[in-house]
């Protein structure tokens, strides 16, 4: 039962929002002390889930990338590409992202996320969609960024488990053969298409229901201009 302290002491960590790198691998050297392992060892396990990792920290790296493309212009050129085509919507934006996030993530490709294409790209582009050049009050803006983000979440979410080596599937594997049971990966990979496909038909049909409430409030919002402002 000692064992379990490193997650006590997560736990505690996390409600006195003490420092969660600091937290974990305190966490981390208590679990590995009471389990009888000497200090070297235990810098040998961390430095090779380090190693093993160490691609997961290349997002860090977008920030400042995305940050420089916002600062030199990416939102408004996203916005004035939409506005320069007719029949786009926000809807078929998040859509057409969703479907893209689904497919690169079938095929193993990391491509898409919040940070790298929703904040510099989806979101302004389904911004302009619907404002269609005029100002927007910001619940209607937040209400829009929310929508796009969740066409992330939904296409990384359906789409990260039709490939063969995702994570998720081979952990599924690796607890299945534990207790006695063979798995195929690749029908598992197959069982995974259905459902997103499903996925896919119900957030089009959320995007679709979505741009009719966006259409009814821009209307809103033109009359509010001509009564002399927007009301927030």
């Amino acid at each position: 039962m000692i064992k379990l302290i490193g997650v006590f002491i997560v736990v505690i960590g996390l409600v006195f929002r003490f420092n969660p790198l600091l937290v974990v691998i305190v966490a981390g050297f208590a679990t590995g002390l009471v389990s009888g392992m000497n200090f070297i060892e235990i810098l040998d396990v961390i430095g090779k889930a380090f190693v093993t990792n160490r691609y997961m920290s290349l997002f860090i790296l977008l920030l400042p990338v995305i940050g420089l493309l916002e600062r030199h212009g990416l939102k408004e050129q996203a916005e004035r590409f939409i506005l320069n085509l007719k029949g786009a919507t926000a809807g078929r934006i998040m859509l057409l992202y969703m479907i893209f996030r689904q497919v690169t993530g079938a095929f193993g490709m990391h491509l898409g996320g919040h940070p790298s294409f929703i904040r510099p790209i989806v979101s302004p582009m389904a911004e302009a969609a619907v404002a269609k050049g005029r100002i927007l009050p910001q619940s209607i803006l937040d209400e829009i960024r929310g929508m796009a983000a969740s066409s992330d979440n939904y296409g990384n979410f359906f789409g990260q488990l039709m490939f063969i080596a995702a994570g998720g599937l081979l952990l599924i594997k690796g607890v299945m053969e534990q207790t006695g049971y063979t798995v195929d990966l690749i029908t598992m990979a197959l069982y995974a298409v259905p459902t997103g496909v499903v996925a896919l038909i119900i957030a089009g049909t959320r995007y679709a229901f979505f741009d009719r409430r966006m259409s009814k409030k821009l209307d809103e919002v033109i009359k509010s201009e001509s009564n002399g402002g927007i009301s927030q």
